[in-house]
């Protein structure tokens, strides 16, 4: 809950909303944009399901995404029924990442990214980031929060370069936050 939780003080800046159009650091063009089901096609839901059905089970942190497409299929059927953001970057027609804002209760937000192995390494996270909080602030957002392993240095710092602060090192994972509104 927000009371629990501690938030900076300060506005973050404003973030780009999707969509974003760029080339990666490996010469790719991509475009992130909006993610929602309701107007999505079959085949968007499908490309989205064949990233994570493919995504490395080194790269799974706290037990997301699932393994196996069923699996797959029913938590993101879950995960995207929610009242939350959601945006994927995409190379053509294919999923390169996936980041989602889930609702926690009612005012806060906690932040998930999922880039594809093949995809990592080249500044995809942080547009996926951006594009959306931009995409969240939009729509009246306020508090987003996070947890990430506290040995997972390329996550951290990536969450502090697009304005993420500690909110609580205190345990195995720690928590970052920031405020949109």
């Amino acid at each position: 809950m927000a009371g629990e939780r501690v938030y900076p003080d300060e506005v973050a800046g404003a973030f780009p909303e999707p969509p974003v159009s760029f080339t990666d650091g490996e010469g790719r063009d991509l475009e992130v944009r909006g993610f929602e089901t309701v107007d999505e096609e079959t085949a968007a839901v499908d490309a989205l399901v064949a990233m994570y059905d493919d995504f490395d089970p080194s790269d799974r942190a706290q037990g997301v995404p699932p393994v196996g497409e069923d699996r797959v299929r029913d938590w993101l059927d879950t995960l995207l029924e929610q009242d939350g953001f959601d945006v994927v970057a995409w190379h053509g027609d294919e999923v390169a990442g996936h980041a989602t804002l889930v609702p926690d209760d009612g005012e806060t937000y906690e932040l998930a990214i999922f880039v594809h192995q093949t995809y990592q390494g080249a500044g995809i996270g942080t547009r996926l980031i951006e594009a959306l909080l931009g995409h969240a602030q939009a729509n009246g957002a306020e508090l987003v929060w996070l947890s990430v392993e506290r040995w997972n240095r390329p996550a951290v710092a990536l969450y502090e370069k697009v304005g993420f602060e500690t909110a609580s090192a205190e345990s195995f994972e720690m928590e970052m936050a920031i405020r949109l509104n």
